[in-house]
């Protein structure tokens, strides 16, 4: 029996984790000489390429929203877990690693991939449709987290710079997870058919689902995957590094180098979506990867920063604070009336540009 027709997936599929996994156990705490550097950045594209695969297979048998946010979950609890593995392993500045992080991601989503996926879909389609219902209460959790995690400790008095005291940082991490936990609810449950998308795909309507098995299958070598992205990105932060240094840049282009290379399934995800007319399908990895973001990682760094007593810096600076506002602003009325078009997607564009040029150039 051909190994299609067994297991319901090409073996390029199956194949292709696994030998990414195997590479990145292969060469992790190597030095990397130039020609495993390549390899190493071939074995990354594809690896983000078969995440994106696998989250479709899953994606198409569960439905959405269900979907975009296993992706966003999968993606959100590894970034997690290489953010607190390089606080408690590194010797260098962590204190401001989980805000730069956090800021980054919030940026790239909500300017960079949003503003793609308008682009795109309104050259495509000149007018892009979704759910005002859908997609305005996401980026109001997102508003309200972004400015509790990411602005309000620089305006606090109860300790001294842009940090948070013990009790403050619980409260924070506890309404970070219970304001995500809502969402997910309304998001699956009492309110599901808000997220789903206007226009359905014909190709998506008619296509045969995946079993329950090859799903599970899939399900694990998306997992598999994002493991291979996070891990052969974090790879190539040295000679990242070693780039920016070289420009003369800021460290913290380093992280964001790594946020844009961890961010790149859900990238590809959203504008494939956007491409075919489904623009909720897009906001709803967008938005949804943002807020699992701040929701998943700042109550598990704030129990970690108040059990070890690490330092924490969470509040932006002035000029980060005054783009992440910004950008929430043009958000809100991008998304406020259920219809957009590439000047829409322009402005995200040249928001997103500003983000990473004042980050080189500060």
């Amino acid at each position: 029996m051909p190994f299609q027709q067994r297991f319901g997936l090409p073996l390029w599929s199956v194949a292709g984790p696994l030998l990414t996994s195997a590479l990145l156990a292969g060469v992790w705490g190597k030095p990397l000489a130039w020609y495993l550097l390549v390899i190493v950045g071939i074995a990354l594209i594809s690896a983000v390429l078969l995440s994106v695969h696998h989250a479709e297979v899953v994606a198409h048998r569960v439905g959405e929203p269900f979907g975009t946010l296993i992706l966003a979950l999968a993606v959100t609890v590894i970034e997690t877990s290489l953010i607190i593995s390089m606080m408690l392993s590194s010797s260098g500045q962590t204190a401001t690693l989980a805000r730069d992080t956090l800021y980054a991601a919030v940026m790239i989503v909500c300017n960079g991939i949003v503003g793609l996926c308008l682009l795109v879909g309104g050259i495509r389609h000149h007018v892009v449709e979704f759910r005002v219902e859908g997609s305005s209460p996401p980026l109001s959790v997102l508003a309200a987290l972004t400015t509790l995690t990411l602005v309000l400790p620089q305006f606090t008095l109860s300790t001294v710079g842009p940090t948070y005291s013990s009790t403050q940082l619980a409260f924070s991490g506890l309404a970070s997870l219970l304001l995500y936990g809502v969402f997910v609810f309304v998001q699956t449950v009492r309110h599901r058919d808000y997220f789903l998308p206007l226009n359905r795909d014909n190709l998506d309507a008619h296509a045969e689902r995946p079993s329950n098995r090859t799903a599970l299958i899939s399900l694990i070598l998306l997992l598999i995957s994002l493991t291979s992205v996070v891990g052969l990105a974090k790879l190539t932060a040295p000679s990242i590094e070693r780039g920016v240094s070289a420009m003369g840049a800021p460290p913290a282009v380093v992280g964001i180098a790594i946020a844009l290379l961890v961010l790149l399934p859900e990238t590809i995800a959203a504008l494939r979506a956007a491409a075919r007319n489904r623009m909720q399908t897009s906001l709803n990895l967008a938005l949804g990867s943002a807020l699992a973001s701040i929701g998943l990682t700042v109550p598990v760094v704030a129990a970690l920063a108040i059990a070890l007593n690490l330092n924490l810096e969470l509040g932006l600076p002035a000029k980060e604070m005054v783009l992440v506002l910004l950008t929430l602003f043009v958000s809100a009325t991008t998304l406020a009336g259920g219809r957009a078009t590439v000047l829409h997607g322009a402005v995200h564009l040249v928001l997103a540009a500003a983000f990473l040029f004042l980050a080189i150039v500060p």
